[in-house]
């Protein structure tokens, strides 16, 4: 079985261990995470190693890596950690569940999670570092960008295309044809009919966009792991 290392020790890492374990090839053989939020030496009876040691303890050369971080601070968080690891001479790996439905030729970047009960359609396109949740769904055609992070029962319908860094919410819907740009929070169960701009925020149940952008709000969004 192939090596990995997940970086994080919180809720997003310990639930990937488990899917990890129990439907891929890979065996979790650490973790990993900055050493000033070490809060334990050992996490589901694995070591947890210091970011900044990693390479010495695991080696790239021995050793694959996922960074299952999840949508904090409106994704920067995660994509900070993914050129971090690649710059260390990481390999990062996806993560596909066997419950999801996927088709052949699916063009796929890395340090992706695609969890159980996803329907990524024909010709549909994700970028790197990507995280869908449970249910959600890419339909064909569409082309979702790096650094995404698509929360359980969002759907993109045909020929959808997502910027970099964006978010979308719980059962949100995004109409076909539509063009969500870079750093978009689309929040849960809001649809989108027309083409948005960069860093807007749809909240609620209302189809304009409120008065703050996405970078003004990363800071409510510190919490998520």
């Amino acid at each position: 079985m192939r090596k990995v290392v997940l970086f994080g020790n919180g809720q997003m890492a310990s639930m990937i261990f488990f899917y990890l374990r129990h439907d891929s090839p890979f065996e979790v053989a650490a973790f990993t995470v900055d050493g000033k939020h070490i809060k334990e030496e050992t996490l589901l009876g694995l070591p947890v190693c210091p970011f900044e040691e990693i390479e010495g303890a695991y080696p790239p050369s021995e050793f694959e890596m996922s960074i299952p971080i999840s949508y904090r601070g409106a994704n920067q968080l995660r994509a900070e950690k993914y050129h971090q690891a690649k710059v260390k001479g990481y390999r990062l790996i996806n993560y596909i569940s066997s419950k999801a439905t996927t088709w052949p030729d699916l063009a796929i970047g890395d340090n992706c999670i695609v969890l159980e009960g996803c329907i990524l359609q024909p010709f549909a396109e994700i970028g790197s570092n990507v995280i869908m949740g449970c249910g959600s769904l890419v339909g064909h055609h569409c082309v979702i960008g790096d650094h995404c992070f698509l929360a359980p029962g969002a759907v993109t319908l045909g020929y959808v295309r997502v910027g970099p860094y964006c978010f979308l919410g719980a059962n949100s819907t995004i109409r076909d044809g539509i063009t969500v740009a870079s750093e978009c929070l689309i929040g849960a169960g809001v649809n989108i009919t027309r083409n948005t701009q960069e860093k807007q925020v749809f909240i609620g149940h209302g189809t304009e966009p409120i008065a703050k952008r996405s970078d003004e709000l990363r800071q409510w969004l510190t919490w998520a792991r």
